[in-house]
């Protein structure tokens, strides 16, 4: 395929694009010429096909292929309803996948939507690890600032970190912190936190917030007062969770953190890149 084709078939791909309350959508039928399909019969039967491996795919059809009626123009400016699908991407992509390969068009839009498909994929678990990493990093400083404020009413170090593991025996239902590492096969040298899921990691950071706020509030001192008021933080958050049928001591484990954390790093570093200078010029 010449490279003059190829650019005008993504134009066509791109403009053939829109929007439907909010998300992205192809018509079926601008998408039908597109193909190079003269009929709609015949393109019908590749979009019943592509239902049907979306079926297999373990996905709901009514997500992605969504009935609708398209008015079009007559003679003396009458207008007439005809049966139209607004299909998503991945809905293009099964028909693509589904159609005939010997058309230029086909070929075509089976890497198209192969390559955007990724692309969101891509984008979606950049996001996913963004909030993963955030999300630790917020506990780690919303745990320093606990400790800070016990350290003031009388609990060191090693106080700080037998209130926290009685914070994650009632968050996580009588497993204690080292009991919690093996469940989720943690390194023992690093923290809990690093290995739990970014839901975990979120519970855990919303009780030891308001265990700061009512030490403050409530003026304790003491690692007792204070390691009873951190239980009750944590149970009262597991409790919400059990409301909503979670159960924190059975949620996966989260990738390692620090994986995450370099990975989405590199990932960054690749994006503001600037381009590489050309060598240095001959005399």
């Amino acid at each position: 395929m010449k490279k003059e084709q190829i650019n005008e078939l993504f134009v066509r791909f791109e403009a053939a694009g829109g929007t439907m309350e909010g998300i992205e959508c192809w018509s079926a039928r601008e998408l039908q010429s597109v193909l190079g399909y003269s009929e709609w019969r015949n393109f019908n039967t590749v979009i019943d096909r592509a239902r049907e491996a979306c079926k297999a795919a373990g996905e709901e059809m009514s997500d992605h292929f969504v009935g609708i009626n398209k008015m079009i123009s007559l003679a003396k400016g009458a207008q007439r309803a005809i049966e139209d699908i607004a299909l998503t991407r991945y809905a293009c992509y099964l028909i693509a996948q589904n159609g005939d390969p010997s058309k230029p068009a086909i070929a075509f839009a089976q890497t198209y939507f192969a390559v955007q498909t990724r692309k969101l994929e891509v984008i979606e678990q950049r996001l996913i690890d963004v909030a993963r990493v955030i999300a630790r990093d917020k506990l780690m400083r919303s745990e320093k600032k606990l400790s800070g404020i016990i350290y003031e009413r009388g609990v060191d170090q090693g106080g700080f970190a037998v209130i926290r593991s009685k914070g994650d025996q009632a968050l996580f239902g009588g497993f204690g912190t080292n009991e919690m590492k093996r469940k989720l096969r943690a390194p023992e040298k690093r923290p809990l936190a690093d290995f739990l899921s970014t839901l975990a990691i979120k519970a855990k950071d919303f009780a030891t917030e308001m265990t700061s706020h009512n030490v403050i509030e409530k003026d304790l001192k003491g690692i007792t007062p204070i390691a009873d008021e951190h239980v009750a933080s944590n149970k009262a958050v597991r409790q919400s969770m059990l409301q909503r049928g979670i159960k924190p001591e059975q949620l996966p484990a989260g990738e390692d953190v620090k994986k995450v954390e370099r990975r989405s790093n590199s990932e960054q570093k690749s994006l503001t890149k600037g381009p590489r200078r050309g060598g240095r010029k001959k005399d």
